[in-house]
């Protein structure tokens, strides 16, 4: 694919004239070292996975939640810690379970003898990262305690409703729903993650690099996250964060994603599509991933890459095809292959 290029057509010419266009650009080139220096700083404590560090990588920068799904044992824990250590934010983690209640995320009043006021304890959501650790083996009442604070970034205690500080990202944990003592997400939380990553075992190299690493000279089993430098601060992914607001969008990449979205409701291979917050969100991370690209503009090539951890989680496929195992990716990227991508 090509891609298109009006947003950029106008820069070789006009940079002499006009320096802004040169800031612009060198700022362009600073957000994608930065995002860089991210992955690099989380690859130190989590070893492979680059992908998955990449894609978790693009939910933080477009100011998006994501849910990774995988075997127990695949490192997800440990990856979001190592993402809280490198960007120097508040991290909490929550370990869902069938007991847990709502006011255990959220938080609650409690009265106060000594000074016989009521006193609002803030649950572990008031954070920058909240690592929601194997989220579907909570009831639905518990899971439903986070729609809230994903979408509006606030919680209401008694009636009363508290602001979250920005950044504010909920990275969800999830087994495999094989597995005995899982619940499936609702519906509209699962439309309230950007992504859907699915973690698989590493390869033959990395994982006999893991090995070494955990056994040398270490009395325990886990990777040590003290090599995982802080290579910004809060402050800093905020910046970035708006810095996608300015990535340009052409009608035509709209046009483009919006199309690839509709045909999820229209192929009889899914039973339900995709709803108007999946193009919104194909958008959002291909405007993320661009910068992590260092580029102003979106291609058609971003939407592609970005369609299938965004859609995954937010289709159902008709019975025939899981009866017959089909994976959601194989029916989107054949929906994706279908649409002609937009040129100059």
């Amino acid at each position: 694919m090509q891609p298109i290029p009006d947003q950029t057509s106008n820069t070789s010419s006009n940079s002499e004239a006009n320096p802004n266009v040169n800031k612009k650009s060198d700022a362009w080139q600073k957000a994608q070292n930065l995002t860089d220096q991210l992955k690099q700083a989380v690859g130190k404590g989590m070893i492979g996975q680059t992908d998955i560090i990449e894609q978790v990588c693009v939910c933080l920068i477009a100011g998006g939640h994501v849910l990774i799904e995988g075997l127990p044992g695949l490192g997800k824990t440990l990856m979001v810690k190592a993402f809280a250590k490198a960007i120097g934010g508040t991290y909490h983690r929550v370990q869902f379970t069938p007991d847990l209640m709502p006011a255990d995320i959220t938080g609650h009043t409690l009265y106060d003898m000594q000074t016989g006021n009521w006193k609002v304890r803030r649950g572990p959501v008031f954070c920058n990262l909240l690592l929601a650790d194997e989220i579907n083996r909570a009831s639905a009442k518990t899971q439903s305690a986070l729609l809230e604070v994903m979408q509006e970034h606030q919680v209401t205690i008694e009636g009363k409703t508290y602001e979250l500080k920005a950044p504010f990202i909920t990275i969800a944990t999830q087994n495999p729903l094989e597995q005995e003592g899982t619940y499936p997400l609702p519906e509209a939380q699962l439309d309230r993650f950007l992504f859907n990553v699915l973690i698989d075992y590493p390869n033959f190299a990395d994982e006999a690099n893991m090995v070494k690493t955990v056994l040398g000279g270490h009395v325990g089993a886990t990777l040590n996250l003290d090599a995982v430098p802080q290579v910004m601060s809060p402050a800093t992914l905020i910046k970035l964060q708006n810095m996608t607001a300015e990535v340009a969008l052409d009608d035509r990449i709209i046009e483009y994603a919006l199309q690839i979205v509709r045909l999820t409701r229209e192929s009889p291979s899914i039973q339900s599509g995709a709803g108007p917050r999946g193009g919104i969100a194909i958008l959002r991370a291909s405007r993320a991933y661009a910068l992590m690209q260092g580029r102003g503009y979106v291609i058609p090539d971003d939407v592609v890459k970005m369609a299938v951890p965004v859609l995954r989680h937010r289709l159902t496929l008709g019975a025939d095809q899981q009866i017959d195992g089909i994976r959601p990716d194989q029916v989107i990227n054949q929906i994706v292959a279908s649409v002609p991508a937009p040129r100059q």
